[in-house]
């Protein structure tokens, strides 16, 4: 049979068909669409979705989520890390629905990654296509997809997607079919066909010991709730690694469960540990999301697993992979695109503690050192932001790469990377780091002054003792001597600071360490102030005569407040008075705006205790401002006390509660003996001074 016509624009056109024939045949010039209609006796209703799980406990909040998510049909998809229970709960929420509002369920798992052409082929048999009428092309598959989906509504399930790509023709064309799309990566370009996200988390501790009852047996677990815990601690909360132990101890029936929870201790043999026959495995479902990145990703994530904290921000990758800022965040987008880091807040990110192990198990333990010395180098730049007059004597010091704008920025920097901090001093003295160790705790001194986490100081400047005298460097120990005999002093712990304080200057002699020797007779001063307030005049004087020598004229106005205080504690005002305006002329002349408001708030109390009280406030209220500026919690909570006593002494017991009111609230989780003394203040009607400073 052959046709022949003029077609579009004048040209010959021919069309033919040879062989035999069934059914009608369309000859035409042009055709612009063409639309299949399946045969009826190809309707077929799959009902490919797994059983409910047995092993299934809490998710209450993310089933409701779901159920919010696709009221009437949709798209969402679940993202999480491999082996946190998202197929489990794609499952378990898809059999929720009622069956009988749907023509039936498909479910394709599409790692590999499986083509979409693949897929939709099987989805077309599974909807009674037969083989033979399948078409060859991926559009015409997903073409005929669409026709035999456009009037059902299905449940479809599209379980470990790779891209989105993949699981966009496989989309039903039907409204009210329902498509749970699970994925360690977030897929995002799904975003333009409608689909709603749901990151499926760990469970929490409660939850990980229910589903270790479920499998191991309430018997079991019951045996000892304590190690119970413990385990569902060690598993982090993932379900395949609770679901291993479970099942390890539901074979293993004589099997303690602390014997569980000393195997998965130690951290280097605890993914080993995670493991049933080899084919059920925590590190099996992590290699799958490693193996997908890309070279550099890669190198970004096994950083990411030696990080010291529990958080960080890309900077500090950026320095110890020595890469641009930019690549440096692309990799990390791509991390958490994948699904192996979480962004726990703008710009920072944490691993889940099994992806850590597992990142570490993948090698790159070398950029370390890069890491512990960018936060060194930080917390130096901080410190000298906070306090840019203080002498130093670490190396660090001399030439530190980042730099601050000012207090503010510093002690903000240090109240975020606290943590991190921390956790880099300690993997440095784990390593054997001295000369690193006690560079930190010098270089940690302005924060704690402005934080005074006192039971943190102490341990950490210990440790930096330790460091230095490993490294035969008195002058580094004298200085940590001193710093420690302040935070014993500060806790009233006389004795301890005294000793301290003796050491320091014994070293600095030895040494002849002459501004060690100044600095070591300023902390005895105050480790004697309680107990013997005229000796503590007297290591004052010789330590203002050394700060003189030394031309050290902030060393000499701290000697002249401290004199002043301790002379306020006799009752000498007038001479208190006088050492006190002279320590806040030289802080002024100094730039010094923290030691300037505190030199003259301690003048304004003196004048209330002679009875000028009005113009006390004033002044109080000054140094208070000055302090709020600054942005130390400490600080201001010191003028607000004395505040608090000026408003006492005038009568005005709203003004007095209400300045100590705020202070112990600034106090609290800062200084908690002050915020006690604040509260007792706030208790009763009598009237009692500020506390003491030092």
């Amino acid at each position: 049979m052959v046709g022949d016509q003029h077609g579009p624009g004048g040209h010959f056109a021919t069309n033919s068909v040879k062989g035999d024939v069934s059914g009608p045949v369309l000859q035409a010039g042009a055709v612009n669409e063409v639309h299949f209609h399946a045969p009826s006796e190809w309707k077929v209703t799959p009902a490919q979705l797994m059983r409910s799980p047995t092993a299934f406990v809490g998710r209450e909040r993310e089933l409701a989520e779901l159920s919010a998510s696709v009221p009437g049909g949709g798209l969402v998809v679940l993202t999480g890390i491999g082996g946190v229970g998202k197929t489990t709960l794609a499952v378990h929420w898809l059999r929720g629905l009622d069956e009988a509002g749907f023509d039936g369920s498909l479910v394709a798992d599409l790692r590999g990654p499986a083509s979409a052409a693949e897929v939709t082929e099987w989805f077309l048999l599974s909807l009674g296509v037969p083989a033979e009428r399948i078409p060859l092309s991926a559009e015409r598959r997903a073409a005929l997809y669409r026709s035999m989906t456009a009037g059902r509504r299905l449940r479809v399930m599209l379980d470990d997607a790779v891209s989105a790509a993949q699981v966009r023709p496989l989309i039903p064309a039907g409204p009210g079919s329902v498509v749970v799309v699970t994925s360690r990566s977030w897929l995002s370009g799904l975003a333009l066909d409608g689909a709603r996200w749901l990151r499926v988390e760990p469970m929490d501790d409660a939850d990980a010991v229910r589903l270790l009852e479920v499998v191991a047996g309430p018997s079991r677990v019951g045996a000892d709730t304590g190690a119970a815990a413990r385990l569902a601690r060690l598993c982090g909360g993932l379900p395949l690694a609770l679901s291993v132990v479970g099942a390890r101890l539901l074979i293993r029936g004589r099997r303690p469960l602390s014997s569980e929870v000393r195997a998965l201790t130690a951290e280097h043999e605890r993914l080993a540990r995670l493991t049933l026959e080899g084919d059920v495995s925590v590190s099996a479902a992590l290699d799958v999301s490693y193996l997908d990145l890309d070279d550099r990703a890669r190198a970004a994530y096994r950083a990411c697993a030696w990080h010291p904290g529990r958080e960080f921000g890309s900077a500090v990758l950026a320095a110890a992979l020595g890469w641009p800022a930019p690549e440096t965040e692309d990799a990390v987008a791509t991390l958490f695109e994948s699904g192996l880091v979480d962004e726990v807040a703008d710009g920072r990110y944490a691993l889940h503690d099994l992806v850590r192990l597992h990142g570490r198990a993948m090698g790159g333990e070398e950029v370390v050192r890069s890491m512990v010395e960018w936060y060194l180098d930080r917390t130096v730049a901080a410190d000298l932001a906070v306090h840019p007059l203080r002498p130093r004597i670490g190396p660090a010091f001399a030439a530190p790469a980042a730099v601050f704008a000012g207090p503010e920025a510093g002690l903000a920097w240090a109240a975020v990377e606290r943590a991190n901090v921390r956790a880099a001093v300690e993997v440095a003295a784990e390593r054997g780091w001295d000369e690193l160790v006690w560079q930190f705790c010098e270089a940690l001194w302005g924060q704690f002054l402005h934080t005074r986490r006192y039971g943190e100081w102490i341990e950490l400047q210990r440790m930096g003792i330790g460091s230095a005298r490993r490294c035969g460097n008195m002058r580094a120990e004298g200085r940590l001597r001193a710093q420690l005999g302040y935070a014993y002093a500060q806790l009233g712990q006389a004795d301890d600071a005294a000793a301290q304080s003796r050491r320091a200057l014994e070293l600095a002699r030895r040494g002849e360490d002459v501004p060690g020797e100044a600095t070591a007779w300023e902390q005895l001063a105050l480790a004697l102030r309680r107990t013997d307030p005229e000796q503590a005049l007297e290591c004052l004087a010789r330590s203002r005569e050394l700060n003189e020598r030394l031309g050290r004229d902030r060393g000499v106005a701290l000697c002249r407040r401290r004199s002043g205080e301790v002379l306020a504690d006799l009752g000498r005002f007038d001479e208190a008075a006088d050492h006190l305006l002279a320590a806040a002329a030289t802080m002024a002349e100094l730039a010094d705006p923290t030691q300037h408001a505190r030199a003259i708030a301690l003048v304004a109390e003196v004048r209330s205790r002679q009875g000028r009280a009005d113009q006390a406030r004033s002044v109080l209220v000054d140094a208070l401002a000055r302090m709020r500026a600054f942005g130390s919690p400490y600080y201001q909570a010191e003028i607000l006390a004395m505040l608090g006593g000026v408003a006492e002494r005038t009568g005005d017991a709203t003004a007095a509660r209400e300045a100590w009111s705020q202070a112990a609230a600034l106090y609290e989780g800062v200084d908690d003996d002050k915020a006690g003394l604040m509260r007792s203040r706030l208790a009763r009607d009598t009237g009692e001074d500020a506390p003491h400073r030092t």
